[in-house]
C-alpha cells in the first residue's frame, strides 16, 4: 500500500481560497478522518489527492509516483491512480443487479470472466451480502447499498479508498452500524482509507489519525485521543468532544515555566502543568475544562442547577455559577433538582490553558486554590 504525500498544497477558486499551503504525510494502511465544518476545504482536499479537483500550486505524491507537481506540470488522472472512491449517493447503477454494479468496473478493465466471477464472489462475502447478488438498488435499504457501493469500489483492489461522508444519508442506527463495518473492512482489506466528514464522533471512532481544517487551513493533524486531550487551539477543543468543553475566562499571569496564577469564578487558583507552559505576557486567559472533570458533591465552588439531562449510562448537568452555565457528565442515572445549589470541584490533570487572543493552548495541568 502507498503512502501519500502532500507539499505546499493549494487551491484557490478566484478570490477565494479553498485549501491553503496544506502538508501532510498519509502512511501505509491508515484511516485518515479529514474533519471541520461545511466549506472549510476538506472535500477539495480529498478530490484534489483523487485527481478529481486541480490543485493551484503544490505536489501530491501517492506510493513512489508524483500524480500533480504545479512546477513541473505533473497531473496524472484520476484512472492512472490507482485509487477507488466512494460517493455520497452511492451512484449505483439502478438498471444492474448487485453482482452487475460489483462487476461492471472490472468490465471496464477487461479482467477475465472467471476472474471477475471469483471477485464479485470474493467482495460478496467480505460485505456479507450474498443474499442479495441478483437484487436491484431499489429493492436494498440504505445500509445495503452502501456495502454494494463499497463492494464495487474495492472490487479492482486499489491502493488507497477515498470516502466522502458516505453515511450521511443512514439513520442513526444504521450510521453507528457502519462505522463498526467499515472499521473492520479497514483492517480486513488492509488498505488506505482517507474520509472526509463534519461528524466528530464519526471521525473519532474510526480513524487512525485526525485532519481539523477550519477556513482551509490545517488547524491539527493528530490521532483521535490526542485531538481530544492536547487540543492545538480553541477551535479544536470546541469542535471535538460532545458535550462540548468549558471555556472559563479567566484573567491572571503565567508565572514560571510550569505554572500560571489564574481568576476565574471570583476565587485564585494555580495551575501546575506537568508538561511546561508556553511562556506569554498575555493576562486574559480561556480555561478549557471537559465536562467529565467537573465533580459535582464535592469541591470548594458552588452552582445552582441548571437543568439535567439524564440518558440512562450518563447524566449530562448544567450548572449556573455566578451566570456562567457549566457542564458537567456524571456517569450513570443521577438527578437533581433545578435551582438546587451544589458543590463542586475541578478533578484531574486535563485543564487547558488557552491564551485568549490567539486562541492557542498554552499547557495543561491541575488547578488548585
Amino acid at each position: 500500500m502507498p503512502k501519500i504525500v502532500l507539499e505546499n498544497v493549494c487551491k484557490r477558486f478566484d478570490d477565494f481560497v479553498a485549501v491553503e499551503n496544506l502538508n501532510m504525510v498519509i502512511e501505509d494502511r491508515e484511516f485518515i478522518t479529514l474533519l471541520g465544518p461545511s466549506g472549510c476545504g476538506k472535500t477539495t482536499t480529498l478530490r484534489m489527492i483523487a485527481g478529481l479537483e486541480t490543485p493551484t500550486e503544490g505536489k501530491i505524491t501517492i506510493g513512489d509516483q508524483v500524480v500533480f507537481d504545479s512546477e513541473k506540470g505533473i497531473n496524472v488522472s484520476p484512472a492512472k491512480r490507482d485509487i477507488g472512491f466512494l460517493f455520497q449517493n452511492y451512484a449505483l447503477w439502478p438498471h444492474m443487479t448487485v453482482y452487475q454494479n460489483i462487476a461492471f468496473g472490472l468490465e471496464n478493465l477487461k479482467w477475465p470472466k472467471d476472474k471477475i466471477k471469483e471477485r464479485v464472489a470474493e467482495m460478496l462475502q467480505m460485505l456479507k451480502i450474498e443474499e442479495f447478488e441478483k437484487r436491484y438498488p431499489s429493492e436494498l435499504s440504505g445500509g445495503q447499498q452502501q456495502r454494494v457501493a463499497i463492494a464495487r469500489t474495492l472490487a479492482p483492489s486499489p491502493k488507497v479508498l477515498f470516502m466522502d461522508e458516505p453515511l450521511s444519508n443512514l439513520d442513526a442506527k444504521l450510521r453507528l452500524e457502519m462505522r463498526t463495518e467499515l472499521k473492520r473492512l479497514h483492517v480486513d482489506t488492509d488498505s488506505t482509507f482517507v474520509y472526509v466528514t463534519h461528524d466528530q464522533l464519526e471521525a473519532m471512532t474510526l480513524a487512525t489519525r485526525v485532519c481539523l481544517i477550519k477556513n482551509g487551513v490545517m488547524q491539527q493533524y493528530d490521532h483521535p485521543l490526542e485531538t481530544y486531550s492536547n487540543p492545538a487551539n480553541l477551535f479544536v477543543a470546541d469542535f471535538v468532544g460532545n458535550p462540548t468543553m468549558n471555556f472559563i475566562d479567566a484573567t491572571g499571569k503565567v508565572t514560571g515555566e510550569n505554572t500560571a496564577e489564574l481568576n476565574f469564578f471570583g476565587k485564585t487558583f494555580t495551575l501546575n502543568a506537568k508538561g511546561g507552559l508556553k511562556q506569554t505576557e498575555e493576562t486574559e486567559f480561556v480555561v478549557g475544562v471537559r465536562p467529565e472533570f467537573v465533580k459535582l458533591g464535592e469541591g470548594a465552588l458552588t452552582g445552582k442547577v441548571y437543568a439535567t439531562l439524564p440518558a440512562g449510562m450518563e447524566t449530562t448537568v448544567k450548572l449556573d455559577v455566578d451566570g456562567f452555565v457549566l457542564t458537567s457528565v456524571e456517569f450513570g442515572s443521577v438527578d437533581y433538582m433545578v435551582n438546587d445549589e451544589i458543590p463542586f470541584g475541578i478533578d484531574g490533570e486535563n485543564v487547558i490553558l488557552f491564551e485568549k487572543k490567539s486562541g492557542e493552548s498554552l499547557g495543561k495541568g491541575c488547578v488548585t486554590l
